[in-house]
């Protein structure tokens, strides 16, 4: 029986994991859509791991991302952390010597600044969807084009147009009347994809020193489109690792690896009933939300207090 190490990233949009071995290399891995349930999206990628890892015992368990505090909590995690730190982690796992990694995910992005694999600067962006791989979903559906196609229309384009695409709406009004006028396809798609490296770039990235080698990550990393602009507008070629989209998760899980159990991981929880209530506090001016977690109808931890004295 081999030891695994397992690293979840779950986000808004896609719920990525990993199995790594002994010696942090990929046994196996799973990449599925988090359709607003987090629980249940959690329980859907255990359950397909596990069809795949019969012969894998589990000894260490990380979570990242945006729900990686509840589902740190279901899964009995090991370790608990952000996503900076498991994308640092992961990435300099496979380039060692990376001082860039532009990250562009469905609902954020992010840019990390490394120096001699420690993190010197970052910044992230999830105040607005544009430039996100949902806001190109949603475009592809506007087009009638499969998200999938978008980097190989792009690069048939011998004429992008220019796309408003600091704000999804002016994006959405531009894009339409571009249509409307008669422009190709392709030409809008790699307008798209041009001004999604712009907005990243102007408010991601913005002050930002951007030093090779440069990882460029994300599910937006697997669009070829787009990156043919980031090497076209940084004159240097981007590194898109061919598990660019699980690199958060394969941070976690050398994460865990490094704080391993002793004892190996129960993941039979398919049955088992994880239910969040919230409700706001009238204790004091705060007014906090308080966010109560329970396992099989008992309470378990709660969150959200400021003060520390409700729970």
């Amino acid at each position: 029986m081999k030891k695994g190490y397992l690293g979840i990233d779950i986000g808004s949009i896609s719920t990525k994991g990993v199995i790594l071995d002994e010696n942090n290399q990929i046994l196996e891995s799973s990449y599925i859509w988090t359709e607003g349930n987090p629980i249940e999206a959690v329980k859907r990628l255990l359950k397909e791991l596990q069809n795949k890892t019969k012969d894998i015992t589990i000894y260490g368990i990380g979570t990242t991302g945006s729900a990686r505090k509840l589902i740190g909590l279901m899964v009995d995690a090991d370790v608990v952390k952000n996503e900076i730190t498991a994308h640092a982690i992961g990435t300099t796992q496979f380039y060692k010597n990376a001082r860039t990694i532009l990250e562009i995910g469905g609902q954020d992005s992010k840019i990390i600044l490394l120096k001699d694999g420690i993190i010197t600067d970052y910044a992230m962006n999830t105040l607005c969807a544009a430039g996100t791989g949902s806001f190109l979903s949603s475009q592809s559906k506007r087009l009638g084009v499969e998200i999938e196609d978008f980097g190989t229309l792009a690069l048939k384009s011998k004429n992008p147009v220019k796309i408003a695409a600091r704000c999804t709406v002016f994006a959405e009004s531009d894009l339409i009347h571009k249509a409307q006028v008669g422009y190709q396809k392709e030409d809008i798609i790699a307008g798209l994809c041009r001004s999604v490296v712009l907005n990243y770039l102007n408010n991601v990235g913005k002050g930002k020193k951007i030093e090779e080698p440069i990882v460029f990550q994300g599910g937006v990393s697997k669009n070829k489109g787009v990156v043919k602009y980031f090497n076209e507008i940084l004159k240097t070629e981007v590194i898109v690792d061919p598990n660019s989209h699980l690199m958060g998760a394969i941070g976690i899980a050398i994460m865990a690896h490094q704080k391993q159990s002793k004892t190996p991981k129960n993941l039979k929880i398919l049955d088992i009933s994880f239910e969040t209530k919230g409700r706001e506090c009238e204790g004091c001016s705060n007014h906090c939300e308080i966010l109560r977690i329970y396992k099989d109808h008992k309470f378990i931890e709660s969150w959200g207090s400021k003060c520390g004295k409700v729970s």
